[in-house]
């Protein structure tokens, strides 16, 4: 028993240790003032230690806006993904009416569609809407997802109806009941929905590239990316730009870690 614990310990490390690996490699390039100019790792790990490819990111006017890209249109799609999934997620867990079934079967085959499928459709529609290289674009298309639904919806159905039905009886109206007393108790999926949500469209990349047409409008993974374009590869200044992009997310995931994890498994095996 001790063996295989031994085992099952070391095989966790060693999983973690190459998940962690790449995240190191990224600070310690992006710490070191043209990483590409050493020869061997130890001359790299060595090196001198420098805020210097931070300090030439911030002062970036290209730089500042793709982040305010990023913070605006993946603020924006969690809010309305936390709302719009909350309000939809509601009505297919407590009402009946017609047609219902369907929408549930519509919520369940939007989540097997590949994103890739939506490509062209959705290019020629905000071309003929006039929302290229637009935040209307980036923002509108997801607005609701079929995943914050689902997820709201399987929550709401293992929550007893007891308080809403006290509610009622005391004289409370449909919004009073749904903000007032459905919607704290959801909290632990809506953060999850939330989180979730920020998370994806914070990293987004292929339709943020698809969509957009000049810096003032691109997010900062596309904008990373045609750093990259510009010039040959400055590596220390790429990996500084990489960590900070991937800085929200690991502050987020650190934070909420618990919640995130309870709010996927609550109710996900109940129908």
């Amino acid at each position: 028993m001790q063996l295989r614990r031994l085992a099952l310990h070391t095989l966790l490390a060693l999983v973690a240790a190459s998940m962690v690996f790449p995240l190191a490699w990224m600070l310690l390039l992006s710490l070191r003032q043209y990483p590409e100019q050493y020869e061997s790792f130890w001359a790299l790990l060595t090196a001198p230690t420098t805020l210097a490819n931070y300090h030439d990111l911030l002062h970036t006017t290209s730089f500042g806006q793709y982040v305010l890209n990023s913070v605006l249109v993946a603020g924006t799609v969690t809010a309305g993904n936390v709302l719009f999934g909350f309000t939809a997620g509601y009505a297919l867990a407590r009402y009946a009416f017609p047609g219902r079934a369907l929408l549930e079967a519509s919520v369940l085959a939007v989540l097997l569609i590949p994103a890739h499928i939506l490509m062209l459709p959705l290019y020629r529609m905000m071309t003929a809407l006039g929302w290229i290289d637009t935040y209307w674009a980036l923002i509108v298309p997801w607005l609701v997802g079929g995943v914050s639904v689902f997820m709201v919806r399987q929550y709401l159905l293992s929550v007893p109806r007891d308080l809403e039905d006290a509610a009622r009886l005391d004289g409370a109206g449909p919004w009073r009941i749904l903000f007032g007393i459905v919607f704290p108790l959801a909290r632990p999926v809506l953060l999850m929905v939330a989180l979730t949500s920020f998370l994806v469209h914070w990293n987004a990349f292929l339709f943020p590239f698809l969509l957009t047409q000049s810096d003032a409008r691109r997010t900062l993974p596309v904008g990373l990316a045609f750093y990259i374009s510009k010039q040959t590869i400055d590596w220390g200044h790429l990996m500084a730009g990489a960590t900070v992009a991937a800085l929200p997310a690991i502050v987020l995931f650190v934070l909420f870690r618990r919640t995130f994890l309870r709010g996927v498994l609550s109710g996900a095996l109940r129908e």
